[in-house]
């Protein structure tokens, strides 16, 4: 039986397809998927979301689809997964105790909870496949034909050593980790070798688009309308979901035309682009540098981003100058949960080891900062310049080799992930990404700027500077 029989069927999925005439579009990517039989309708729909004249005559190993938001992605995503999990016997090409895992992987757990409750829903409520359920927990289902469906959170460490019958990547345009550049690259690299072993394996990356960049705008680029290589899908919010309203659209439209371009027409946004490169960035670590100790004689800056410690890392930064060189020398960190008044006690030591009695610091969280440091023997003022600012300033140190900075991997990870936005008032700012962190790239941000602000003075003064925005 193949997915879109199942779909029909009353015993199985049929259910979820209560009004068939809003599937057409979803019907017709399953066709292309599969390499199914389409009607006029489904194969109308597949030439205009896919720019192709031809169906497939096989089976894709590879598809991509670019769908706006509430348009269905995570429901079919789990169907598929269900589908794939459940109707395929891949026995014949595992060892023995090996599993076949069909895996989901969602951009953060908050999501991948949504795709578990639709699988969960899916197994549940068909007696057939719940049958088949030998062992739930948390955030996998083990079943009696060997293989386990399985939802992950993106990360290139956790998705290597399984043998997969499918990946699917949910959201991929929104990917992202502290421990690496382009995170969705890396954990594509660690899954396709998973692949390998078993024939019809399937990756089908899903995503409603974002900026131009990354996995789902280099796949659009390459294979949109190509009859070669991986399908490509692309499709508006109501084009795949005609039950959501246009003037719900209309309004978004209305807020933030750039965004609900992308959020409901799929879109790729047009005013973010990437900061800096990742290889101007690279070319200015020292590696396998991780700090540096005080040299008698040398100015040091410290800026320091604080936090409450429940949301944000907490985090500190000290550098100096060497002739037009800005050097990084220490850099602190301490993610949350933590008690704010300790990482101040400890961040002040840090900051009198290297000579700093001075500190300048934001209006972040009122007078609590000014009074916690101030209990340390550290005295600051605000700060002038905002985080935009700082990092609008930082870029041509960057670019140009002027700073030294060390091996610092969330650090890199961080710069390399911040975007410059252009707002409809035609202001720019340069902020990271959405549900990404740059309080590590904040910090050294201030550091760095402020001593290439700096005039020259005396070697034997000292200042600290505090930030956080």
């Amino acid at each position: 039986m193949n997915l879109l029989d199942a779909s029909r069927d009353p015993n199985l999925f049929a259910p979820w397809f209560r009004d068939p005439e809003t599937w057409t579009a979803w019907r017709a990517f399953l066709a292309a998927l599969f390499a199914l039989p389409m009607t006029d309708g489904e194969a109308e729909a597949y030439q205009r979301h896919t720019g192709r004249e031809t169906a497939p005559e096989a089976p894709q190993d590879e598809a991509w689809l670019i769908v706006g938001r509430r348009g269905g992605k995570s429901f079919v995503m789990a169907l598929i997964a269900v589908y794939l999990g459940c109707f395929r016997d891949y026995r014949a090409h595992l060892q023995p105790g090996e599993r076949a895992t069909v895996m989901v992987i969602a951009a953060d757990r908050r999501q991948a909870r949504v795709i578990l409750r639709y699988i969960g829903g899916l197994l549940h409520n068909v007696a057939m496949l719940k049958a088949m359920v030998q062992r739930e927990t948390a955030e996998a289902f083990d079943l009696s034909n060997a293989v386990t469906i399985e939802v992950g959170t993106a990360s290139f460490r956790t998705t290597r050593g399984y043998t997969y019958a499918a990946v699917l990547a949910d959201e991929i345009a929104f990917w992202r980790t502290d421990d690496a550049a382009e995170p969705d690259y890396a954990i594509l690299d660690a899954v396709r070798p998973g692949m390998a072993s078993i024939p019809g394996s399937v990756l089908l990356c899903a995503s409603s688009p974002y900026a131009r960049r990354g996995a789902l705008w280099e796949a659009f680029k390459r294979h949109w309308a190509k009859v070669d290589g991986p399908l490509v899908w692309r499709a508006t919010t109501r084009d795949m979901n005609p039950t959501i309203r246009q003037s719900i659209i209309d309004r978004a439209l209305e807020r933030d035309h750039a965004s609900a371009s992308a959020e409901y027409l799929a879109e790729f946004r047009r005013d973010i682009e990437a900061f800096v490169s990742l290889e101007a960035v690279e070319a200015c670590v020292s590696a396998s540098v991780l700090e540096r100790p005080r040299v008698s004689g040398k100015a040091y800056r410290a800026f320091v981003d604080p936090s409450g410690g429940s949301a944000d890392a907490m985090t500190l930064a000290i550098a100096h100058k060497e002739g037009e060189v800005v050097v990084l020398d220490a850099v602190r960190e301490r993610k949350p949960p933590f008690s704010p008044e300790a990482v101040v006690a400890e961040f002040a030591k840090t900051i009198k080891a290297y000579g700093l009695a001075s500190v300048t610091g934001d209006r972040y969280a009122g007078e609590w900062p000014r009074e916690q440091f101030r209990k340390h023997g550290i005295r600051y003022d605000l700060a002038e310049q905002t985080r935009s600012d700082l990092y609008r300033d930082l870029l041509p140190a960057l670019n140009s080799g002027a700073v030294d900075l060390l091996d610092h991997r969330p650090l890199v990870s961080q710069l390399v992930g911040l975007e410059r936005r252009v707002a409809r008032g035609g202001k720019e700012s340069i902020d990271h990404a959405p549900g990404g962190h740059d309080d590590v790239a904040n910090a050294v941000a201030g550091a760095v700027v402020g001593l290439l602000a700096a005039r020259p003075k005396p070697e034997t003064r000292t200042h600290a500077v505090l930030g956080g925005y």
